[in-house]
């Protein structure tokens, strides 16, 4: 049995959470602190999650396609995106980052105010408030939301083959290749992965779980 789109699937997760992350919590904290505009920011940063994953494809594919408005560096360095790691990569964090970003900002927005407004008292500035009170009480929601968005962008599909294609042993992930598998009548090559992925999620949603007991015990 061929594992590497298995392989190219959790390294292009992990690669992508690692973004996400800190794209989810700027985009968390940025919400948090917005007043007047709060909701269009919201429904931007959450619009991916709402949209069928083909089209998120699509609109990646004109904004980073050949024709796209990155076709003078296209040009001038000879090099694409389009059908590359890359992009594989860039379509997991545009799917995952929705899950990042909206868990971040409930766990941020559950933080006690009373804190908060102690530590203005105490003089202590916004940034400093964010790391030192903030960001460790909310924690446990945190890594649940980088779970989340790990699950999400290691079964991602729609936007990846839209963008990455399916190309063996460059763009091919595990989802792509259950696809391919069952297309091809290859079931039993199918079945294996898709039980693999199926354990995968399940301890991904176990340690979640985890975690939110965890959380709730504090």
């Amino acid at each position: 049995m061929d594992y590497t789109p298995l392989i190219l699937s959790l390294k292009v997760a992990v690669v992508a959470t690692f973004f996400t992350f800190f794209l989810g919590i700027y985009a968390a904290r940025l919400v948090q602190k917005t007043g007047k505009y709060k909701g269009v920011l919201d429904g931007i940063f959450t619009l991916s999650m709402v949209l069928p994953p083909t089209v998120v494809g699509f609109f990646l594919l004109i904004l980073l396609g050949t024709n796209g408005p990155f076709r003078f560096l296209y040009d001038k360095f000879d090099f694409q995106i389009i059908f590359t790691y890359a992009a594989a990569v860039i379509a997991a964090i545009f799917v995952s980052f929705p899950l990042m970003y909206r868990a971040s900002l409930g766990a941020f927005e559950q933080v006690d105010k009373n804190c908060i407004y102690a530590a203005r008292t105490l003089g202590f500035s916004e940034r400093k408030i964010f790391f030192k009170i903030i960001l460790p009480i909310a924690k446990p929601g945190v890594l649940s939301a980088v779970i989340l968005a790990f699950a999400r962008a290691l079964g991602e599909f729609g936007a990846t083959i839209m963008i990455a294609g399916n190309i063996k042993g460059k763009t091919q992930t595990v989802s792509t290749a259950i696809y391919t598998a069952v297309q091809a009548g290859n079931r039993q090559q199918a079945f294996k992965l898709a039980l693999i992925i199926a354990i995968v999620s399940f301890v991904i949603m176990v340690i979640m779980n985890c975690i939110t007991t965890e959380r709730r015990k504090i």
